[in-house]
């Protein structure tokens, strides 16, 4: 089954509560309210969009298909609707042309938002986020208050061209900010923090998440997450696994499993890649004294590594046992299910690297 027929199958109707949905993590796990709405990821994000667009007429939505067709997801499902071709604009399939629209929309005191249909043809609109974009206020003291919102990860069997986690390209580049939200609360509280930036920030969404993920999300200015501030998803004293995005939710379950073997896991959600939490990061390392990082990314100069090096410089005198990093190998997305499986780190890689790591 690949990822467009999963799509078609998931949109036909609006997730019920009889299906088999994951519940988020810590953060939102609010008990509900007058001030809560129950929603999927998918729906926070949506949310996220509408509200700001009733806020701010400044805001707006670009990208393939974004408008009467609502999005090869259907997150700007109904935008069209209600805001109109001026605000929900569908483009030609042109990233590039996109993210330099969007630059000279901000420019004029509008708040572009860009869907990437998905993260892996951002690459193609490389030059214009990296050379023009972030480094415009440097240049010239210029804002450029975008938002690019980039569908990511793998488990959709959408094989190397739709499947790839390319934040650490973005993390690497000064004057971008870069956020990756893995529950529903955060996917909203942080989408509204990202539009009312003023500087350009890379939204990475993760596909597998959207229909998988529900949770009790705050209304209205209520639950704004700020950027670079991480959430400690889960409380710990033996260990920590220090993650982000989609795998939030197998390093949950971890240390879940754990906790029926007497171990007592810390998980830290990272939140924002950049800036990062390094209080936060040092903060679990000298709790703990034993660190176990896992993204969905490939491993080699993956954000794991940037972890990894800050903890050995400034946090090392409170480590244990080495530093342990689970990825993704440095090869292309798998379309076989089997081999996609293979390569992304789930529920049983981490709580055998979890294991061995406490075992140490």
């Amino acid at each position: 089954m690949t990822w467009d027929s999963i799509v078609q199958r998931e949109t036909k109707d609006e997730i019920s509560p009889m299906n088999r949905i994951g519940r988020s993590a810590r953060n939102d796990s609010v008990a509900g309210n007058d001030k809560t709405r129950e929603l999927t990821y998918l729906e926070a994000i949506r949310d996220a969009l509408q509200y700001e667009m009733r806020r701010d007429p400044r805001v707006l939505v670009m990208g393939e298909d974004v408008g009467v067709f609502g999005g090869a997801f259907k997150v700007t499902q109904g935008l069209f609707d209600e805001f109109g071709a001026e605000r929900v604009i569908d483009t030609p399939m042109s990233e590039l042309c996109m993210v330099g629209a969007a630059t000279g929309m901000a420019f004029m005191g509008l708040r572009p938002i860009v869907e990437m249909q998905f993260a892996d043809f951002i690459s193609t609109g490389f030059d214009s986020i990296v050379h023009f974009a972030a480094t415009n206020h440097y240049r010239w003291k210029e804002p450029v208050p975008w938002v690019i919102r980039a569908p990511s990860g793998g488990g959709l069997r959408g094989g190397p061209f739709h499947s790839q986690n390319p934040e650490a390209w973005f993390v690497h580049a000064p004057g971008l900010k870069v956020v990756t939200p893995a529950t529903p609360a955060d996917a909203r509280g942080l989408l509204l923090s990202a539009i009312r930036d003023p500087n350009p920030v890379i939204y990475f969404e993760y596909k597998s998440l959207y229909r998988t993920q529900r949770g009790f999300v705050p209304d209205g200015e209520d639950g704004i997450v700020p950027i670079g501030k991480a959430n400690v998803a889960r409380a710990g004293d033996d260990m920590s696994i220090i993650t982000y995005g989609a795998p939030l939710h197998d390093a949950l379950r971890a240390a879940e499993t754990l906790a029926q073997e007497n171990f007592s896991v810390e998980v830290l959600d990272l939140r924002s890649l950049k800036p990062l939490d390094t209080d936060a990061i040092f903060e679990t390392t000298h709790k703990t004294s034993k660190v176990l990082i896992v993204h969905e990314a490939n491993l080699t100069c993956g954000v794991g590594a940037e972890i990894s090096a800050l903890i050995s410089q400034h946090a090392f005198e409170f480590l244990d046992a080495p530093i342990v990093r689970l990825a993704a190998p440095d090869i292309p997305p798998p379309y076989a299910p089997v081999l996609e499986d293979a390569s992304r780190p789930t529920y049983d890689k981490i709580l055998n690297a979890a294991r061995k790591l406490l075992a140490y």
